[in-house]
């Protein structure tokens, strides 16, 4: 049963969510030796991650940030980068996160157009960051992810007014790729119904709950991982878990390990996969189902048919919260088909005159 979302704001259902399921685990990576942060690997459960963000949120109060302002946030797939949304969220801060791969021009571009007062990283980002303000000009403050304490805030006095479902979460930059990355603004509102959209599709594709561990290579920046996969783990209680990126030597060991009841995968992963040799263990493991997008219709049924998983095709964009999902039979696998709409999610094809046809 998922958490009610419909006209609230995160710091309430997150609460929720914790006094419902305490002691299960919200976030785990797996051990890495060779990664920089958290080499044993890393697991929060709801009611430690809850004491964390409360302690977060107070140094955050404490330098002067609150309702109404943006931080920028540049840590890769750290399991932190969760931790400070929500921290965030509870004092009404919008979170922006930073592809860890722009380049210093880029970060400059997102920094003054979001209008962040206060830029969090990691030491190994430090200088790229400060390269980058200073190119842009802007006065933006630097913190340090573990610091105990961040600098004070010299923008201008939070908003006096409650955070209310309309507030600003987070500002996501898009791609791109027809000219300088947009930043879309999305409201508490937008982002639980991303999640309680994600957890209810049903079909091949349920979530029960307490009981699910997904992993997700898929860059917390995104809205894939940080907000609809983190909020539909949310509102049904259950585990988000997080390797730094996709490693076909570590996909199928760290699904194992893990016990990982579903998965995310782009297009890309799907060959990778199936370009390994066939063996025993091919369906040696615990996935009920795959979702992602852009899998190649000739590679669909026989990964399905090797791996025993139906891989489930989405389409959606950062400005649409609720993704077609192709979840229910008859599914197309031998084309190119992403759901069909749904109550709650219209569709409509156009020709090139914007027809309808």
């Amino acid at each position: 049963m998922c958490i009610k979302t419909e006209n609230r704001v995160i710091a309430d259902v997150f609460a929720d969510a914790v006094s419902r399921h305490g002691e299960r685990p919200l976030i785990e990576v797996p051990a890495d030796p060779d990664r920089a942060y958290h080499p044993g690997g890393y697991r929060i459960t709801y009611g430690q991650a809850a004491d964390q963000v409360a302690a977060i949120a107070t140094r955050i109060r404490a330098a002067g940030y609150g309702h109404g302002h943006r931080i920028a946030v540049m840590a890769g797939s750290r399991p932190e980068m969760l931790l400070i949304k929500l921290a965030c969220a509870e004092l009404g801060i919008s979170f922006v996160p930073v592809n860890p791969d722009y380049r210093i021009s880029e970060i400059a571009y997102l920094l003054k157009d979001s209008g962040a007062g206060l830029a969090v990283t990691v030491p190994e980002r430090e200088a790229d960051i400060r390269a980058a303000i200073a190119e842009n000009g802007d006065a933006v403050d630097v913190a340090l992810l573990e610091s105990s304490e961040w600098p004070a805030s010299r923008t201008a006095a939070p908003k006096t007014g409650p955070v209310t479902a309309e507030t600003e979460s987070s500002l996501l930059y898009t791609s791109g790729s027809t000219g300088a990355p947009k930043g879309c603004i999305l409201s508490h509102a937008y982002e639980l119904a991303c999640g309680d959209w994600y957890a209810t599709r049903g079909g091949l594709f349920t979530l029960d709950e307490g009981v699910e561990r997904v992993y997700c290579p898929l860059p917390l920046f995104h809205i894939n991982a940080g907000v609809i996969l983190f909020f539909g783990m949310i509102v049904t209680g259950n585990c988000q878990l997080i390797p730094e990126r996709f490693s076909a030597a570590r996909w199928w060991n760290d699904i194992r390990a893990m016990k990982a009841t579903g998965c995310h995968y782009l297009g890309i992963v799907i060959p990778v996969l199936m370009n390994a040799p066939a063996g025993p263990d091919d369906r040696n493991h615990t996935l009920k189902w795959g979702i992602g997008a852009g899998v190649e219709p000739s590679l669909h049924r026989p990964f399905e048919e090797r791996f025993g998983i139906p891989l489930i095709e989405v389409w959606g964009m950062t400005e649409m919260c609720r993704v077609l999902v192709d979840c229910h039979e008859p599914r197309l696998i031998d084309t190119r088909a992403m759901g069909r709409p749904q109550p709650g999610l219209e569709v409509r094809v156009v020709d090139e005159n914007d027809a309808t046809v």
